[in-house]
């Protein structure tokens, strides 16, 4: 098993949020935690062992020093992160509680990242030697400039064979500088070899209803042969694409959430001289239940990592890399803040009680 190096490339942020559940209007008190989509991938893969590095632009600030040294202190790599402009983009957290449910609100112009531009970033010299180029919908959707140096990445990606996962992680309310955000992340989703979404973000790419998830137990029947249509029907319009992985969530209280996944792959095996046949398997994981939900921000980096992870170490298994994924993802709920702190070996005790019991398991801190 070699050790593949991985590269991530996004906005780091500066996540505000006041103590004790209180309203972002309570109080005199904001706690601060650093995290952000791509950089929450880079520290779960430095977790569980893996050599990865994360690209980004923070203002030459003790704010943006201090951003990089929380980051090397979990292991990922920050050299290639380029100091530049004012300030670092930052986002104000209210947790959900009861029936109020969670509202985040996002300060982000005029951040050194948005201010990127083609150019300002050695690709090759980054991508040299790296097997994942890891980005997300939204390292497009901050600014164009910012857009314009996603495709650059992903060119240099592609023309040096190097593998680009993608998460479509669409969020409304960034997408504010005249792009039209379903156009731009699927042209982003051509490109990629493999990704992950929620069930809510495919609904809204491919403009197609799902089919409900409402667990509360294990004994929930999932419409398999519904999502199997629908895969079928995104593969064919995006045929790069050999693994798509959707993450469902019900959740049943603020603090009490039920998870799943579905993990759609395709093979490709040769078939006499310039000829392959494609073949292609619809994943279903188990339910997990998770009653004591302490901050799910992350949770779908979390899948991401997780897939990118369990891909490397059991190339062979596409279900353990489902059952893997789905547990990372389950454990960053037990975890306060952006980063998934969760090891190789919490994940596989939740991989194998799922598996010996057959039945819900409950992911607790």
């Amino acid at each position: 098993m070699t050790n593949q190096r991985i590269v991530t490339f996004g906005e780091l942020l500066l996540r505000f949020s006041k103590p004790d559940h209180l309203r972002l209007t309570q109080g005199d008190m904001f706690t601060s935690k650093y995290g952000g989509s791509e950089a929450n991938v880079a520290v779960s893969l430095a977790t569980l062992g893996d050599e990865v590095d994360y690209v980004s632009r923070l203002p030459e600030t003790p704010v943006g020093q201090a951003g990089v040294q929380s980051l090397q202190a979990l292991g990922v790599g920050c050299r290639h992160v380029l100091f530049g402009g004012r300030r670092i983009g930052t986002y104000y957290m209210e947790p959900p509680a009861g029936m109020r449910p969670p509202k985040v609100i996002y300060d982000r112009d005029g951040s050194a990242y948005s201010e990127l531009q083609p150019g300002m970033i050695p690709w090759r010299d980054i991508l040299r030697g790296a097997s994942v180029l890891h980005v997300s919908g939204i390292t497009a959707a901050i600014s164009q400039q910012a857009a314009d140096a996603t495709f650059e990445a992903l060119d240099v990606a592609d023309d040096m064979g190097v593998k680009i996962s993608f998460d479509i992680n669409y969020r409304k309310n960034l997408w504010r500088y005249g792009a039209d955000p379903r156009e731009t992340i699927s042209r982003m989703l051509a490109r990629c070899d493999m990704m992950f979404g929620d069930a809510i973000e495919f609904e809204w790419l491919f403009q197609r209803k799902q089919p409900p998830f409402t667990a509360t137990d294990s004994h929930f029947t999932m419409q398999t042969e519904e999502y199997r249509e629908w895969f079928e029907d995104i593969h064919r319009q995006f045929p790069r694409c050999q693994d798509w992985l959707m993450g469902m969530r019900n959740m049943v209280a603020s603090n009490h959430h039920t998870l799943t996944a579905l993990l759609y792959s395709v093979s490709r095996k040769e078939k006499g001289e310039r000829r392959k046949e494609e073949e292609a398997t619809l994943y279903e994981a188990p339910i997990l239940d998770i009653p004591d939900v302490v901050d799910p921000v992350g949770v779908g980096d979390a899948f991401m990592a997780g897939l990118l992870h369990a891909s490397r170490i059991f190339p062979d298994d596409k279900q353990l890399q489902l059952n893997y994924s789905l547990a990372a993802s389950a454990l960053k709920n037990t975890v306060p803040g952006d980063f998934n702190l969760s090891t190789h070996e919490e994940i596989m005790e939740v991989v194998n009680h799922a598996r010996d019991t057959h039945s819900l398991y409950k992911v607790t801190v």
